[in-house]
């Protein structure tokens, strides 16, 4: 089967022919129909969180898949070969970019058969994060206000709608084009962050979700009420910072789970969430694909089929 691979941290992405991944008892084979990337795969690449995500070399890339399983472990129960599923994959292990992938039978989570394969491949990381920072931990609710950074981004916006489903007031971040896609995925307010500064323009948020980084989280801080809270998608806060404002700070460490994931589905298909999608491609392409998703220009999911 072919498989997008990686030689040593901070090589260019190789594809491969490599033998069909074999499966222990309580794991499924899935036939891989699409992959999504995400920011997390440029890190991987790049090294700089080889003291968390410690790579063993040759590594297939990619967590997010979707697909229909091909064969079941010994011990599984409750699947069979021909469901159409999803799963994120446990980074370290990687598998996503191939024809066929290894998964634990307790990742996965069955797709009705209107979905295509192209669209669910982009939910898992993207939507189980946001989902994650804006209900698990942000505890975000009706009538409160909850700042979205990158809105038009793979978590941006799914959170967009997330928090729109469940009466929150949205106010997200993006330019270009971004901020009209902003406004039709449900934002109340969409500020130009290039010509415009959100820190000058709000104050009282009660959840700020911080997907750059850098500057623009340090204004973050600025803008929250008193016993608000910053959520970083990309680097610890600054403890000092969240102390001088009286808020609470985290940085989000989004692991695979089954269980959410599943209660992600639902949700998408209760509200008619949009999974939005900047391109697909085939895997003989990934290398454009993989330095459109570097560039962090990127509207939605990057999408790459494998059959």
């Amino acid at each position: 089967m072919k498989a997008v691979r990686l030689d040593d941290y901070n090589t260019a992405p190789v594809i491969r022919d490599i033998a069909t991944p074999e499966i222990g008892p309580e794991d499924v084979l899935v036939r891989v129909g699409a992959a999504a990337l995400n920011p997390l795969d440029v890190k991987l690449q790049s090294g700089v969180l080889q003291g968390y995500f410690p790579l063993e070399f040759r590594y297939t890339m990619g967590s997010d898949i979707s697909g229909m399983i091909e064969d079941v472990g010994t011990n599984v129960i409750g699947w069979q070969k021909g469901d159409k599923v999803i799963a994120r994959l446990d980074p370290v292990a990687g598998g996503a970019f191939a024809g066929f992938a290894c998964v634990p039978a307790n990742y996965l989570v069955k797709l009705t058969e209107d979905m295509p394969l192209e669209v669910a491949a982009g939910i898992p990381t993207a939507a189980g994060t946001a989902w994650q920072v804006l209900f698990e931990m942000g505890d975000l609710g009706v009538g409160q206000t909850v700042l979205i950074h990158a809105g038009t981004g793979g978590v941006g916006s799914f959170a967009i709608q997330f928090a729109r489903a469940a009466g929150a007031r949205v106010i997200a971040t993006a330019s270009g084009d971004g901020i009209d896609i902003a406004r039709t995925l449900g934002a109340d307010q969409v500020i130009d962050y290039r010509h415009a500064d959100f820190a000058e323009m709000l104050s009282d948020i009660d959840l700020v979700i911080d997907s750059i980084g850098g500057e623009t989280q340090q204004k973050s801080f600025g803008v929250l009420r008193s016993g608000g809270r910053l959520l970083s998608l990309v680097a610890p806060p600054d403890e000092a910072l969240a102390h001088a404002h009286n808020v609470n700070a985290q940085f989000v460490f989004h692991m695979s789970d089954g269980e959410r994931l599943a209660w992600v589905v639902s949700a998408i298909h209760e509200n008619k969430v949009k999974v939005l999608i900047d391109r697909t491609v085939p895997i003989d392409q990934f290398g454009d694909a993989f330095t459109r998703q570097a560039s962090g220009r990127a509207r939605g999911k990057i999408i790459v089929t494998t059959v």
